[in-house]
C-alpha cells in the first residue's frame, strides 16, 4: 500500500504538532456539543468552520471523495460513518475522527465519548480500548517493530473478549495524511516494520464488543461490525523524537470539556 516511510526533522515535527494541535482543539469544540437530540450533521459543521477560522483545512473533506470534515461513528459503526441528519441518543457511542491539514501537514486522531448516561457494558469497551492505545504508545520506540505495538493491544482487549479489527489499521502521517508504515493493532512482538527515529505515525486500536469482523455498506465508506455490537475507537499522533516518543496529539482540551459536563 505505502513506500517506505517518510523520515522527519525535529522542525517538521514541530509543524506536525501544530496541526495536530487544532484537531484537539476541533475534538473540544465538538465534545461541547455532544448531547442526547443533535444532529451529527451539525458537529460536522461546527468542525469544519473552526479549522479553516484557525487557518487549517479539513484533511478529510474531499480525500478520495469522502465528503465531510469528520467521521463521526456510532455505536456499532466501526469507522467512517459520514454526518447525517441522525440524532444522537442517550446511551449512544460515537467516535469522532478529525484530521487537519495546516503548514503542509496533517494531524489526525480520534476519541469515542458517551451520549448522556452509557451502559457499564460501553464505559468498560471505551475505558478499556483508551487502556490498549497508551500500552500500544509505550512500545513505540526506536528499535521496536510495528508488531510490538499490535501484540501488547491484541494481548491486553483480547483478554476482555473483545474482538480487534483486521481490516483496518493505524498508518504513518506527515506531508500526507496516510503514509508508511502500517500499524496493526494485531501481530507477534519482534515482526512487521522496524520503528526508528524521524517516523510519524497514528496508532488507533478499534476494538469491537464482539466479533473482529466488519463490513463496508454500499455508501462504501460507513463500516460496521459483523454482529451488530458496539465498538469503541481512540488514535493518538506519535513522534519518534530524538529526545524519545513525543505523542504530538493531546485529549487535554477534549477531557476539560468532558470534567465540566460531568460535574
Amino acid at each position: 500500500m505505502f513506500n517506505k516511510p517518510n523520515i522527519y526533522s525535529e522542525a517538521e515535527i514541530q509543524l506536525i504538532k501544530e496541526s495536530s494541535l487544532l484537531v484537539g482543539k476541533t475534538l473540544a469544540e465538538v465534545a461541547q456539543k455532544i448531547q442526547p437530540g443533535i444532529p451529527i450533521a451539525f458537529l460536522d459543521k461546527i468542525a469544519e468552520e473552526y479549522i479553516r477560522d484557525h487557518q487549517g483545512v479539513p484533511s478529510f473533506k474531499g480525500y478520495n471523495g469522502y465528503p465531510a470534515t469528520l467521521c463521526i461513528s456510532i455505536n456499532d459503526v466501526v469507522v467512517h460513518g459520514i454526518p447525517t441528519d441522525q440524532i444522537l441518543e442517550e446511551g449512544d457511542i460515537v467516535s469522532v475522527d478529525c484530521g487537519v491539514y495546516k503548514n503542509g501537514y496533517h494531524g489526525d486522531y480520534a476519541y469515542t465519548f458517551g451520549v448522556g448516561e452509557i451502559s457499564e457494558e460501553k464505559r468498560l469497551l471505551l475505558e478499556r480500548t483508551k487502556q490498549s492505545l497508551l500500552l500500544g504508545i509505550a512500545e513505540a520506540k526506536p528499535g521496536k517493530y510495528t508488531g510490538d505495538i499490535g501484540y501488547v493491544i491484541q494481548k491486553y482487549v483480547e483478554s476482555f473478549g473483545y474482538g480487534v479489527v483486521r481490516d483496518l489499521c493505524g498508518h504513518g502521517i506527515g506531508k500526507k495524511l496516510h503514509e508508511a508504515p502500517e500499524i496493526p493493532n494485531f501481530g507477534k512482538s519482534g515482526k512487521g516494520y522496524p520503528l526508528r527515529r524521524g517516523m510519524v505515525f497514528c496508532i488507533e486500536p478499534m476494538i469491537n464488543q464482539g466479533t473482529y469482523k466488519v463490513f463496508i455498506e454500499k455508501d462504501g465508506w460507513t463500516i460496521r461490525t459483523w454482529d451488530g455490537k458496539p465498538s469503541a475507537h481512540f488514535e493518538h499522533q506519535i513522534a519518534l523524537t530524538e529526545h524519545g516518543t513525543e505523542v504530538l496529539s493531546t485529549y487535554k482540551y477534549i477531557e476539560e470539556i468532558l470534567n465540566k459536563k460531568n460535574k
